[in-house]
């Protein structure tokens, strides 16, 4: 290359549109023998490259030599710039005292236009120190002057820093203006690290705006464009952290923080980025529930703070601190008065996070009876509820909730708990991901709580019904939001069906198969994360639900609803024109006992092990005591539905003797239960038999109830491939599917039925434009769901229940796929004859042979819905 100027100082601009190739022509350049001029430059670059990408102690190093040879070269302006950088790098390394000193330095020796630049970098070091006025100050002088000499570069990467310091201070307007104008600058250019700046820049402005599936679709682009480039990602890994805690995925929010620690670690990277992924790990791990890790990494995250003298992020590591110590059980006088303190920091500093501390110094206070106080920390925290993102404005009326809580005022509880409910109504209608919905109702919890304590306190079992209601099981309340086509989507999933397949058929010939399981892993986060970007529709509620509705429904049934306040189940018995309240047991044993069922109904699915049935009868009886108490004599001699909480979603209902011989159905909430009532049969009556490939009885029933319906669709050996299932599924009456069945714990909406062609999986149902209105799932495991959010329910069988289907038959264990045949024909003799799902299941059952096996089969189905 040539060592002319000009020539040599396109490796600055360069080194952010093509950081390796910079990095490497510069070092070509110190291979030549520069001048010094020309040798400062290369230092710069190399430094630069070192500090963002690589070993600060390189970079200090090669920008101090940078410097040194600048003065060498009696230039003032190129000392100058290169003060500015080195200014960057030693905050960064955490030793803002000489980095601001250099600034300094930087400023005195530089005019006009390097000036300007100067200023910009100082102004972007203030942004990470957490003085956000002094950086707006710094930039506001800088922006003139770059506009004036046309340096469109520098011109966008300020109006870019401007933005992200008004999105620090919550003015989401202004930045989303900034970033447009920045934007629009960046398209002429041909800075491609800036370019993916940007991208990731509009991706935390989408999600102040509180769009989540913006921000991640944006998120995802932007990391798309720095892995062409080839350069880390630490400040995206930050963002990404805190649009997935907000998602609900804190679990995924803490694997990342911790992956990008350890590589940060591993290249001797920027201590102040090293702080921040502290934070977000912190912040993770309390809302994943561990507060021993939080504690862990949010004290080292002050510590680093306070060494780098970052006063606003060491108030907000401090925030995480104290609420990790008070969610491990360490509340004190001591926490309310350091509460405080970071209360009135962050609000000095005009931080969003302000309410959130004052509501964490209230909760504290009230916890300790300190109820004046609390009063006071919880007013100034719902000061925030009536503007902000959404999540902000629930902080608000959560605060609310609690200041009208301690003053006694049950009605204000109420009030603040709709209004704050309705906050997160509308937010969760801007999610289009099922997934995304349902954890989305962690965020409201504690407002449904507190309703339901008021409701049992003050009110009759009729309010705490419709509180118990408000809250659980939203995500059935509509369909998920989708493209009506989306290739990449549809790609991904043929791509990971096939991957699956072989996998598969890899293992049953006993072969490894390590390198198709990481290519699976990696596709199923591709359909994942494409699923995630969907947006929902317009914010909106659906109907509230209506208890008098419901009562009509019932008829001469009954309907159990089982809430849960303070670790106790509280039985709400509907029907007979009323609700009636009755106590239960504690949840945990009663979940103790579940599981002591789920592991004996495992061994009954396998001869030889009929010893197992008293015991697993008896753990039967000791869960009616829990879970039903004296409702179970109160049922009548009609139908009943139960409805249990998220975390028993497990029961084989039909064990418990009051149930064992009833028509019984299960719901995952009463709402749902009257949707699925009132849903019509599709006209047509199609029925649908599919028939997968592997199973022990080879799906002995299909060709029998083939029979008995004259001429349904049969899809069996190459004709059971997933695009033609599916397109029978569509819109059919019945459907029997017979296929080895997988729950997913680790990723529900990955459980799957085996199809010819590979797995037949949740998001794939997610597809249809109406699933079936009666389906039959003759495999293990299909009614296991994964509990999350407040109160949800993640899989198959609740992927269904929104998209049209009314009634679900599926099984919560593993079954004897021979027993399964007998059940089956049983059941559909019962629907020929125009028996609901539930009547058919309870008539196969007592037609069963009076066996351990063919018991405890039967037990492990249950009829979903109402159908």
């Amino acid at each position: 290359m040539t060592a002319g100027n000009d020539t040599v100082l396109e490796l600055l601009p360069m080194v952010f549109a093509a950081p390796n190739a910079a990095l490497a022509r510069a070092e070509e350049v110190l291979d030549t023998g520069p001048p010094p001029l020309h040798a400062s430059v290369a230092h710069q670059v190399i430094g630069i490259w070192q500090r963002d990408w690589g070993d600060m102690r390189l970079a200090l190093d090669h920008l101090r030599r940078a410097r040194s040879l600048a003065a060498r070269a009696d230039c003032a302006e190129r000392e100058a710039d290169v003060l500015a950088t080195l200014g960057v790098a030693l905050v960064h390394a955490g030793r803002t005292r000489q980095g601001l000193a250099a600034f300094e330095r930087g400023v005195e020796r530089g005019t006009g236009h390097t000036r300007a630049r100067v200023l910009y970098r100082r102004a972007y070091s203030w942004w990470v120190l957490g003085h956000h006025r002094e950086a707006l100050d710094d930039v506001r002088r800088a922006i003139p002057v770059l506009r004036q000499e046309d340096d469109v570069i520098w011109t966008a990467r300020a109006l870019t820093l401007r933005a992200t310091v008004h999105l620090a201070l919550g003015a989401v307007d202004r930045a989303d203006a900034d970033f447009t104008a920045a934007e629009a600058l960046w398209d002429t250019t041909g800075q491609e690290h800036d370019k993916a700046d940007a991208v990731e820049s509009r991706g935390l402005a989408a999600f102040r705006s509180g769009n989540v599936p913006a921000a991640l679709r944006l998120l995802d682009e932007a990391e798309e464009r720095y892995a062409k480039l080839g350069t880390p990602t630490f400040m995206l890994s930050i963002r990404r952290c805190e649009v997935l805690m907000a998602a609900g995925l804190a679990p995924e929010a803490l694997a990342e923080a911790d992956a990008a620690i350890a590589v940060l670690d591993g290249i001797g990277g920027q201590s102040t980025r090293k702080a921040e992924l502290l934070l977000a790990a912190a912040r993770s791990a309390r809302l994943a529930g561990d507060p021993g890790t939080a504690i862990a990494r949010a004290a080292l995250a002050v510590r680093l703070f306070a060494g780098q003298r970052r006063t606003w992020w060491e108030a907000h590591a401090r925030l995480v601190l104290i609420e990790a110590r008070v969610a491990a059980g360490r509340g004190s006088g001591r926490l309310v008065a350091e509460a405080v303190r970071v209360a009135e920091r962050l609000s000095g500093f005009g931080a969003p996070a302000a309410p959130e501390a004052w509501l964490l110094a209230g909760r504290i206070a009230l916890a300790l009876q300190w109820t004046a106080d609390a009063e006071r920390y919880l007013a100034v925290a719902a000061r925030g509820r009536h503007s902000g993102p959404p999540l902000a404005r629930v902080t608000g009326w959560a605060a609310r909730a609690l200041w009208a809580r301690a003053a006694g005022s049950g009605r204000g509880v109420l009030e603040a708990c709709r209004r704050g409910l309705d906050v997160l109504d509308d937010h969760r209608t801007t999610l289009g991901a099922s997934e995304l919905r349902a954890r989305a109702t962690a965020q409201g919890a504690e407002l449904a709580a507190l309703a339901q304590e008021v409701s049992l306190e003050r009110g009759g079992p009729r309010q705490l019904l419709v509180w118990s209601e408000r809250w659980r099981a939203t995500v059935l309340s509509a369909p998920p939001t989708r493209p009506p086509a989306d290739p990449a989507l549809l790609s991904g999933l043929t791509a990971y069906r096939e991957i699956a397949a072989r996998a598969e058929s890899a293992r049953m010939d006993g072969k490894p198969v390590p390198t198709l399981e990481r290519e699976q892993r990696r596709l199923e986060r591709e359909v994942r994360s494409r699923t995630l970007h969907i947006r929902g529709g317009s914010p909106g509620g659906t109907g509230r639900f209506d208890v008098g509705r419901l009562l009509e429904r019932l008829g001469d049934g009954r309907l159990v609803e089982l809430a849960v306040l303070d670790g106790r189940v509280q039985v709400l018995l509907c029907g007979g024109g009323r609700v009636r309240r009755f106590a239960g047991g504690l949840l945990a044993e009663a979940e103790r006992e579940a599981e002591h069922v789920q592991a004996g109904l495992r061994r009954l699915a396998h001869p030889g092990a009929e010893g197992r049935l008293p015991v697993v009868e008896a753990a039967g009886r000791r869960l009616e005591a829990l879970l039903l108490g004296e409702a179970a004599g109160r049922l009548g001699p009609g139908p009943v539905v139960v409805v249990p909480p998220a975390r028993l979603h497990r029961v084989p209902w039909a064990l418990l003797p009051s149930l064992r011989e009833r028509v019984l159905s299960v719901s995952p909430s009463a709402g749902s239960w009257v949707r699925a009532r009132e849903t019509e049969p599709p006209p047509g009556g199609r029925h649908v038999l599919v028939r997968g490939p592997g199973l022990a009885s080879g799906g002995a029933e299909v060709p029998e109830v083939a029979d008995r319906y004259g001429r349904p669709t049969v899809l069996e050996h190459a004709d059971a491939r997933v695009p033609r299932v599916l397109e029978e599924l569509d819109g059919a009456a019945l459907a029997h599917i017979a296929a080895h069945g997988v729950f997913r714990a680790d990723s529900p909406l990955f459980s799957s039925l085996r199809m010819a062609d590979g797995p037949l999986i949740v998001h794939d149902f997610e597809r249809l434009a109406r699933s079936p209105y009666r389906i039959i799932l003759s495999s293990c495991d299909t009614a296991r769901l994964a509990s999350v959010g407040a109160d949800e329910l993640l899989g198959l069988v609740t992927a269904l229940l929104p998209l049209g289907t009314a009634g679900v038959v599926a099984s919560s264990a593993p079954v004897n796929d021979d027993a399964v045949v007998t059940l089956m024909l049983a059941l559909h003799k019962g629907l020929s004859t125009g028996q609901s799902l539930a009547e058919s299941l309870r008539d196969a059952r007592a037609s069963l042979p009076d066996d351990a096996l063919h018991q405890a089969t039967g037990w492990a189905f249950t009829a979903f819905g109402a159908a």
